[in-house]
């Protein structure tokens, strides 16, 4: 299941806070109808303060002090496994910050944790 933490593409592909938050019930929504769901990969710096603010608003307890970004690091959240990865790109891809090894390294980790 993919979703989206923010619905529309703004001017210069740069979502405003606000936008973020118009858009934040639809993904408590969605996670709302995924009681099984054990791993979510955020994609970028913004899905995954996106997905907290999503879990915290369903009533799931965000570890203080926030979690911080950064690929391939990771944090429990009620029972679920919060994954982050950079965003693939255009400009992290071609840059090489991310990297197609470090991209399967993080989905390999969800799988096995999907699994486990």
């Amino acid at each position: 299941f993919i979703a989206a933490a923010c619905r529309c593409a703004p001017p210069a592909n740069r979502p405003l806070p606000a936008e973020f938050d118009n858009c934040r019930e639809y993904l408590v929504r969605e996670l709302a109808l995924l009681p099984r769901l054990g791993v979510i990969m955020a994609l970028g710096s913004l899905a995954f303060d996106a997905c907290l603010k999503a879990l915290a608003q369903s009533g799931e307890r965000i570890p203080r002090p926030k979690p911080a970004f950064g690929h391939g690091k990771s944090c429990r959240i009620g029972g679920r496994l919060l994954l982050a990865s950079y965003h693939p790109s255009q400009q992290n891809t071609f840059t090489g910050r991310l990297t197609q090894a470090m991209l399967r390294q993080v989905l390999r980790r969800a799988v096995r944790e999907t699994v486990a």
